[in-house]
């Protein structure tokens, strides 16, 4: 595929519970690591090019996204955020960019809707439309991944590669792959799952789930195909700052926006 963006963008991941940010490993072990409104502004202040806030319960516990707690992070930073979790309608996704949000992430209720993406991209645009393809190993799928819904908690039985063509085919604006196997854990993204997404489609794909070490970066942007990376534990954790992130990436011929 040939990169849609100028620049890689670095984008910290705020999963949300409760209204409070958590990190966890393979989508489980949630453990509360603050407030994501004081998150989100620190991560504006330090250069991150974007901020994704996903309610990571909400398709679960079938509920909305928590209004407030996004509205609280928009005001809190300067940057633009994309928000998840709980988005089943259009009505949905009006409520959060009325307040200023500024794209929305679906997953589960596109595997169970199509169409929503569909009437989705038509009403809002593409460019507003992320959808979060979740996926885990299968021997039966054609691709090897199968995608996963209620976070993680169910099978779809669709191959996670022929949906990412789909919903590109229905007007989703980017996409953001993430393995069960590799999420939480640091080790490093799933790189033959995201090659094989930013491979099959024309838009632009946002690595997620792994990162824990500078060069998992380049590795998802450089061998997995990736126009963005999504950092959560790796950015929450303190080890790395956005801009050791950022001057790694440059150093290593990566264009990022400094």
């Amino acid at each position: 595929m040939e990169h849609q963006l100028d620049f890689r963008r670095i984008i910290p991941c705020l999963d949300v519970k409760d209204g409070r940010l958590v990190r966890g490993v393979k989508f489980t072990e949630l453990e509360d690591i603050g407030d994501p409104a004081e998150n989100g502004a620190a991560y504006s202040e330090a250069g991150a090019d974007k901020l994704m806030l996903l309610d990571i319960t909400a398709t679960v516990e079938k509920r909305k996204t928590l209004i407030d707690a996004v509205k609280r992070t928009v005001k809190a930073i300067k940057v633009p955020l994309t928000v998840g979790g709980g988005i089943s309608s259009c009505n949905d996704i009006e409520a959060l960019l009325d307040v200023s949000v500024s794209k929305v992430s679906i997953g589960t209720a596109a595997v169970s809707n199509p169409d929503f993406v569909k009437e989705a991209a038509k009403q809002f645009g593409r460019g507003n439309i992320v959808v979060a393809i979740d996926a885990r190993r299968s021997d039966q799928m054609p691709s090897g991944y199968e995608v996963v819904i209620s976070g993680g908690t169910k099978g779809s039985g669709l191959d996670a590669v022929e949906w990412a063509q789909k919903v590109a085919e229905l007007g989703a604006g980017s996409i953001v792959p993430t393995s069960m196997e590799t999420d939480g854990t640091q080790a490093g993204y799933d790189i033959a799952f995201t090659k094989a997404i930013s491979q099959a489609v024309e838009i632009p794909v946002i690595a997620s789930g792994g990162a824990g070490k500078l060069e998992h970066l380049y590795e998802g942007i450089v061998d997995g195909g990736a126009d963005s990376v999504l950092v959560a534990s790796m950015a929450h954790s303190g080890e790395f700052t956005i801009q050791q992130m950022k001057d790694y990436l440059q150093g290593r011929g990566v264009p990022v926006r400094i």
